[in-house]
């Protein structure tokens, strides 16, 4: 299927609604990306923020579920003092923790670059700090250091 190479933000929105329909998160979040990056010129309306919200919680919750799942087994395989498995669990589990540090970091850099500082109503910017705060909590429950873009980003 042919696509223009540039929606417009409407179509964006369209488009992120109709890959939540269709389950298609990770499609949701690039959408709601394109439109979050427009806030140069326009806020982001209560439904924007929102379809961003669902579109990140969808992409991370599905990580964040299956890293608490290898955690889990990783300890009893341990207890039981089964070390081939429990590397191979290791190597398992550090592919998720690099694909949940970069959903955070893009979160946060979107957060950081374009929706926090344009935010001007007092209940945007709650939201927005809100999720800052939910990410860095994600981030830190699986690398338990600090993160990358917290060297370069502001907590406003």
């Amino acid at each position: 299927m042919a696509q223009p190479a540039e929606l417009s933000r409407e179509e964006n929105v369209y488009m992120a609604k109709l890959a939540e329909q269709a389950e298609r998160y990770e499609e949701m979040v690039e959408f709601m990306e394109k439109v979050a990056k427009t806030v140069d010129s326009e806020e982001l309306t209560v439904e924007e923020r929102n379809l961003l919200s669902v579109a990140y919680k969808n992409v991370i919750g599905a990580r964040r579920a299956s890293w608490r799942i290898i955690s889990s087994i990783e300890q009893k395989e341990e207890s039981r003092g089964n070390e081939d498995r429990v590397t191979l669990i290791k190597d398992y589990r550090g592919k998720i923790e690099v694909e949940l540090t970069k959903i955070c970091d893009g979160i946060l850099k979107l957060l950081d670059s374009h929706l926090v500082p344009s935010s001007t109503a007092p209940e945007s910017k709650v939201f927005y700090l809100k999720m800052k705060g939910d990410y860095y909590r994600y981030y830190n429950n699986v690398q338990h250091r600090v993160p990358t873009c917290l060297l370069h980003c502001t907590l406003d």
